[in-house]
């Protein structure tokens, strides 16, 4: 598999960018500058991350989200770059 990381990537396995090879490797993120480690999607080319609301749940039982916009930086733990 390449270094390279997808745009838009999911951890709900219902959702379409979704993807379980990718999700095996450990993937941090950086949310303007910062650390992230409850982040439930992200898009780098819009510039958005979802993370989790607490421990609030919506009526389907899955962690309800926050959608916070800024430069997104998605990389692989461990790496020479990361």
């Amino acid at each position: 598999m390449s270094e390279q990381l997808p745009d838009r990537l999911s951890v709900n396995p219902d959702s379409p960018f979704y993807n379980e090879e990718v999700l095996a490797r450990d993937i941090g993120i950086r949310f303007k500058g910062v650390e992230k480690t409850n982040v439930e999607e992200y898009c780098v080319s819009e510039g958005w991350v979802k993370v989790s609301a607490g421990n609030a749940k919506d009526r389907f039982g899955r962690p309800m989200t926050i959608t916070l916009k800024g430069p997104v930086e998605p990389y692989i733990r461990g790496s020479a770059e990361g």
